[in-house]
């Protein structure tokens, strides 16, 4: 994580920087939605490591009959099971979150959470490569409508402006009025006389 970019922009430093930062840097930089998952799968497996160690310790204290043993042994398992299973989820959810914020800083989306919020990722699954599958479709649909498509900083997206800029004058006489060359004299006159920038 780079701290002293963090230290600068404060409370500005969100995560689509963190992508845009990881992007640029290329190897060597684990952004920030990386490093969390990883980290909490870390987490998660050293608390399951800690929780079957105390099981154990447990098992080899306890005295009683074997029926008792088995049953103390088979709730066990089930327990770890389930938690297996929290764990398996909790793992996935981290990896597709991740996943989407990667492609939505990739499709130059304005406000990641925003958009995040008009995906459908109920089901989502993983593919090979990391990505979530179905995704870009979802997100080539809302590049595409009206209604979301300003959502995404996209060159198609930026409306072009013709005209004159603000604050600057023109030389071109109103519509509809005769041009410099097309005037009689006296036209010419009172035109320069309203007109001193102009040029003939």
């Amino acid at each position: 994580m780079l701290d002293w970019l963090k230290t600068i922009l404060g409370d500005a430093y969100t995560e689509d920087i963190d992508k845009k930062v990881s992007e640029e840097i290329g190897k060597g930089f684990v952004a920030r939605a990386d490093f969390n998952t990883l980290n909490a799968e870390k987490k998660s497996l050293t608390e399951t490591v800690k929780a079957r160690d105390e099981q154990l310790k447990a098992l080899q204290t306890s005295t009683g009959d074997a029926e008792a043993l088995k049953a103390q042994i088979a709730q066990l398992q089930t327990d770890n099971k389930a938690a297996a299973e929290a764990h398996a989820a909790e793992i996935k959810k981290l990896r597709v979150d991740s996943a989407v914020e990667a492609a939505l800083v990739g499709a130059k989306a304005k406000n990641v959470k925003a958009v995040k919020a008009l995906l459908n990722l109920e089901n989502a699954e993983l593919a090979e490569d990391g990505t979530v599958k179905g995704l870009a479709e979802q997100i080539q649909k809302l590049t595409a409508a009206t209604e979301t498509g300003f959502l995404f900083d996209t060159e198609s997206g930026k409306p072009a402006f013709k005209g004159l800029k603000p604050g600057e004058g023109s030389n071109d006489p109103a519509p509809g009025t005769k041009q410099p060359k097309d005037m009689s004299y006296d036209e010419l006159c009172d035109y320069l006389a309203k007109n001193p920038d102009a040029k003939l």
